[in-house]
């Protein structure tokens, strides 16, 4: 978010000083939206609609009032007058709305083939929703989301027209495409929202009870505990506490500037190069929205769409994200055996901070996972995880005061503070409320327009079948879209537009194999007749594997979307969907670390000092795991396979993992040279290599003779620079 553009009144969301006024009411009203979010989740029935609705009311006057477009003059009383009546008209107008679903129903009816039946309130209070997105959501994340709100409305409303091939769309009459914006499931309060009112906010919240308990204490403290002893420790616990970190805030950009301020002192005091020390931190922190169980917003997204329960997609996710930080962590380790860093700092550890902050840390954590696991909506979840940490505090508090060791320093959860955590948990779901409903504007044009057809086939037909390059598309796709988006949104739009492609090329694979063989089922192979294509032929009687893929290639994609479903069961195809958004996902987050917009990178290297630009590339350079891990998922069944083929891939990818690094940083243990740069490459190929016994030990006895052999021969003197 651009501050010459918008200025954030913060201080409305924290205690103000002085006599009762109208911060004191928007502070309160903060308060009260926070519980109605826990009570409609557990006790309160609304509607969906209304449920919907009053979330976005709220978080609507919520941003209305702290972030204000008025730059320098966003103080003055008239600046705040106006944004205040602005924030009620538009809460006002979103009630209105869910109030007046019924009685368009009934005008409609009475008047068929007129159209939708709209009074003028119901025009003005649409109209208005629809501007408040735009406006509000250039509030919290710039100019890229208004600009495709308006392109995707234009879309359906004309400028299908106009546009060649797939992309041509027939335009709907206005009052058709407000109601299908207001009303429809993939509109403004439809999924996207209910995914924001009934998990992510919840989740927020919670990680405002984590942090106002002391929690973070404990993670840095554990970090200690674990990289204190390790040559570039201080690097590690950065490492490490942005992995535990990440369970609390599930914000890259949350992250770094919550444990930067501790690590990235440390990490420089230690000896390691400032702009490495921030690149560390952002790599870190981004790996984050990666980790389990929160993972950001993805995940809710990701069971909404795929209909997978959120605790598998929690599950598959726990070997990747180690993955993710050990890659970090190799890194780490080469450049602090190539500076002889961090060889000398004082890592003593807090034991008061850790056992109290253990607690509330480690129980109300575990409870939400043991939960999640027994088959609970993460909503229902999380609130029982918030209660579980305010009594675990009061029970840290009794302890504490028959402790005469000094082995808890409590924090005890009291009025003042549930308030506070209430408060910080809706202050931090602010941007991602707003967007949701914002991008339900563009989600329901692509749904109606049918436009993610065409991006599927254009998918299709430019990687010709590879899926390597599919997902090198997809990646270079979303670091445009993450140039000006927040990734949680960046993923949402790209999972629509292509996840069903990406799916359907995996699918391929498949088909590719029964053509081989030789379709005998004649009602199978009936179904190839319908491509134009001489090889259609020799279907039931097998073919070539390079026979088989140029079929494949040749086929339609209106063909492809018919077989596929014939040809493959439902529980794969069902598989291959979460990959492809597992993908995607993990490609979408490249945004927070790669230049020339690197939002993460960019507040680490605030706190480090560095250069922004020289930080971005280190923390691109430092977080590979994004790129590795996704090609993972699609070559290897490391979310599909069983718990010993999962465990195989894993730990053989962390020598190829390593040999990728050493690479890069072109040192191992110690220098590489030409003898053992080919080594690592064929470790890594070796290590890499899916399900291969032979491979995989021999790539991971040859990344280990390098370490060793690179171990022992003398080390030039570097400086960090």
């Amino acid at each position: 978010m651009s501050q010459d553009a918008t200025t954030a009144r913060a201080a409305l969301l924290e205690v103000p000083k002085g006599s009762f006024g109208p911060r004191h009411l928007v502070l309160i009203f903060a308060l009260v939206f926070a519980l109605w979010h826990i009570l409609t989740n557990v006790y309160l029935n609304e509607p969906g609609l209304w449920q919907n609705a009053i979330h976005f009311a709220g978080f609507a006057f919520l941003a209305s009032v702290t972030i204000s477009p008025w730059g320098k003059h966003a103080h003055k009383t008239w600046a705040w007058g106006f944004d205040l009546i602005y924030g009620l008209l538009v809460a006002g107008a979103a009630l209105w709305v869910a109030g007046a679903e019924s009685g368009l129903y009934e005008r409609s009816l009475a008047v068929t083939g007129l159209g939708w039946q709209f009074t003028a309130i119901d025009w003005a209070a649409g109209l208005l929703l629809i501007f408040a997105c735009i406006d509000l959501s250039r509030r919290v994340s710039g100019w890229v989301i208004p600009i495709l709100i308006i392109l995707s409305l234009s879309y359906i409303l004309f400028l299908g027209t106009m546009l060649p091939g797939v992309f041509r769309s027939a335009s709907l009459p206005l009052d058709d495409v407000l109601f299908r914006t207001l009303y429809n499931d993939e509109g403004m309060f439809g999924i996207l929202g209910t995914i924001s009112v009934t998990n992510i906010t919840l989740f927020m919240i919670f990680g405002g009870f984590l942090v106002v308990s002391g929690a973070s204490n404990f993670v840095i403290e554990l970090s200690k505990i674990v990289a204190g002893r390790i040559k570039g420790g201080a690097a590690f616990v950065a490492v490490l506490s942005s992995a535990l970190t990440g369970t609390i805030s599930g914000s890259a950009i949350a992250n770094t500037a919550s444990t930067g301020v501790i690590t990235i002192p440390l990490m420089k005091a230690n000896g390691f190069r400032p702009k490495f020390a921030a690149g560390v931190e952002a790599a870190a922190s981004t790996g984050g929205q990666l980790m389990p169980p929160i993972m950001g917003a993805g995940a809710f997204v990701m069971a909404s769409y795929t209909s997978i329960p959120y605790g598998t997609i929690v599950a598959v996710s726990v070997v990747p994200a180690i993955l993710y930080f050990l890659s970090v962590a190799f890194i780490v380790r080469i450049e602090a055996v190539k500076y002889d860093a961090g060889a000398h700092i004082d890592l003593t550890v807090d034991r008061g901070k850790l056992v109290s902050g253990g607690l509330v840390f480690v129980i109300p954590l575990g409870v939400m996972v043991w939960l999640l696991l027994s088959g609970v909506t993460p909503s229902y979840a999380a609130c029982w995880a918030i209660a579980t940490l305010i009594v675990t505090s009061w029970l840290t508090t009794i302890a504490a005061w028959a402790d005469k060791g000094g082995w808890f320093k409590p924090i005890t959860m009291g009025p003042t503070q549930i308030a506070e955590a209430l408060v910080s948990g809706v202050k931090s779901a602010v941007m991602t409320a707003i967007l949701l409903t914002a991008i339900g504007i563009m989600n329901n044009a692509i749904v109606t327009s049918g436009v993610g057809n065409g991006f599927s086939l254009m998918i299709a037909q430019w990687s010709q079948g590879s899926l390597v390059l599919a997902i090198a598309l997809i990646a270079l796709a979303s670091l445009v879209l993450g140039m000006g988006l927040p990734v949680t949104a960046a993923y949402i739009i790209l999972a629509i537009l292509t996840a069903p492609a990406l799916a359907g090329l995996m699918a391929d694979g498949i088909i590719v194999e029964q053509l081989i063989a030789g379709i005998s089922d004649p009602s199978q192979s009936a179904l190839f007749f319908l491509v134009d294509h001489p090889l259609a032929l020799q279907v039931a009687t097998g073919m070539t594997r390079a026979e088989a893929w140029e079929l494949v290639r040749n086929i339609p994609f209106e063909i492809a979307v018919t077989i596929r479903p014939v040809m493959i069961d439902p529980e794969l195809q069902l598989t291959f969907l979460l990959t492809a958004h597992l993908i995607i996902f993990w490609l979408s987050q490249d945004s927070n670390v790669t230049p020339p917009v690197c939002l993460a990178a960019f507040a680490a290297a605030g706190i480090a000092g560095s250069r922004p630009m020289a930080t971005g590339f280190a923390s691109w350079k430092i977080a590979k795991g994004l790129y590795i891990v996704p090609l993972l998922f699609a070559y290897t069944p490391l979310i599909s396979g069983d718990l010993a083929q999962i465990m195989q891939i894993g730990f053989f990818a962390l020598f190829g993992i390593y040999a990728t690094n050493a690479l890069i940083q072109w040192y191992a243990e110690g220098p590489i040279g030409i003898v053992t740069a080919p080594l690592l490459v064929l470790g890594a190929v070796g290590a890499y290599w899916p399900l291969a016994w032979m491979p995989n030990l021999v790539g991971a006895a040859l990344v280990l003779g390098v370490i060793i052999w690179t171990a022992r021969q003398p080390k030039p003197t570097l400086q960090p620079a």
